[in-house]
């Protein structure tokens, strides 16, 4: 049997008004598998607490779309104070500034592509990709931005690396695999994304994370795993298993690399 995801929305009120009504038809219109349903209301009447009872009645990874960044980072900081013990992401650009490729015929000048990448953003949204595709009792807020690729899941998935305490590997053998997920060796600089290597000792950010993996090696073996704060560099937990998914969205499996790389041949 299916356990059941664990919504519970933790609000010091209850409904009111037409909020009662809404919050049932709208439950028993999706639970019946009914793709589409309107919630009308003016502002301030209490929509995003109508939809959260929702949720919690439904009990479904939910996926909330806005137009556009402002209104998006609301309705997450909302969502997070009405769900503190779930997972609530954020997935929208990470563009700060972007300037298409484009050519001015009466000039005859070609403009080159131009962008800036927020990191913070770009963490904000691996951390969205890593929970959709590892938990249920999962809500992203999302821009528009959402409606384009994100790379195929089933690719993010198979490339993510599980390691456990104990278990006897090459310590060449994580780096490779480190590598092939995109993240960065950088012995000095440890960013999400990156990693360093210092004798026997791993240490590794998830693109997702903002602590630090430490992987220590006795030989062959995995002898302990440890989260470590970036800032105080204290312990924060001992691990007995970790799963890493790719530092970045869009990572290809090297046997469709081959393929397409023949096929274009």
């Amino acid at each position: 049997m299916k356990k059941a995801i664990n919504f519970k929305a933790n609000t010091p009120f209850e409904p009111a008004g037409d909020q009662p009504t809404a919050i049932k038809e709208l439950s028993e219109s999706i639970l019946k598998g009914n793709r589409y349903q309107t919630l009308e209301g003016v502002t301030g009447s209490g929509k995003t607490y109508t939809m959260a009872k929702v949720i919690e009645n439904v009990k479904m990874p939910t996926i909330i779309m806005t137009h556009n960044k402002t209104l998006a980072a609301q309705l997450y900081s909302e969502f997070r104070e009405f769900f503190p013990n779930n997972h609530i992401e954020y997935f929208v650009s990470y563009y700060d500034y972007y300037q298409p490729e484009s050519y001015i015929p009466s000039k005859d000048q070609y403009i080159e592509k131009d962008a800036d990448v927020n990191p913070k953003l770009e963490q904000m949204r691996l951390s969205a990709t890593a929970s959709v595709v590892s938990r249920e009792d999962t809500i992203v807020v999302a821009s528009v931005s959402c409606i384009y690729t994100a790379g195929d899941p089933s690719d993010y998935i198979s490339l993510g690396y599980e390691l456990r305490k104990g278990c006897n590997i090459d310590r060449k053998e994580i780096l490779t695999k480190l590598v092939d997920m995109q993240y960065e060796r950088n012995d000095m600089d440890l960013q999400p994304g990156r990693f360093r290597v210092k004798g026997e000792t791993i240490d590794v950010i998830p693109g997702y994370y903002n602590n630090v993996i430490r992987i220590e090696m006795f030989g062959d073996e995995i002898e302990k795993i440890t989260e470590i704060d970036k800032i105080t560099r204290e312990p924060v937990d001992n691990l007995d298993y970790i799963f890493i998914y790719p530092a970045k969205q869009f990572v290809i499996r090297s046997d469709k690399i081959k393929r397409a790389t023949k096929a274009i041949k």
